[in-house]
């Protein structure tokens, strides 16, 4: 093993230590809309793809929009640098080991988990166990 495989695992676990899962108040929508429609103001979120544009945003904004997935959404409170090796693996992985759904936003400083709402308290379980037993193998 290298010397940058070790520090990457170090890093990794650093992380999970300190993941610190927070359960944002209320229901998220993922909803798509067409490439002309506007955006609306309270959009936390959006991707552009061919198809159309896909806008997360909180269910009560979602008005006539088709709503295509209602999520919790879960900031992880440590700071996770974009280059960061690992830290979305572990997360996804153990909430799949679980049976849980997750949509994962990266932004510059944290990660963002958009989870079944029926599934929130489960993943937030998870999640606070993931930071307890946070060995890298």
């Amino acid at each position: 093993m290298s010397g940058g495989d070790s520090s990457s695992k170090n890093e990794l676990s650093a992380m999970l230590r300190s993941l610190q899962p927070t359960l944002a108040e209320g229901v998220f929508a993922f909803c798509r809309f067409d490439h002309r429609a506007s955006i609306p103001p309270s959009t936390i979120g959006w991707f552009r793809e061919m198809e159309g544009t896909t806008i997360i945003l909180p269910l009560a904004d979602a008005g006539g929009s088709e709503v295509d997935f209602e999520a919790a959404w879960i900031t992880l409170g440590v700071e996770s640098p974009l280059s960061s090796v690992g830290l979305t693996a572990a997360v996804s992985t153990a909430l799949a080991n679980a049976g849980i759904a997750c949509n994962i936003v990266a932004a510059n400083r944290h990660d963002h988990l958009f989870v079944p709402v029926h599934r929130a308290e489960d993943a937030m379980k998870v999640l606070r166990r993931l930071g307890e037993g946070s060995e890298v193998g």
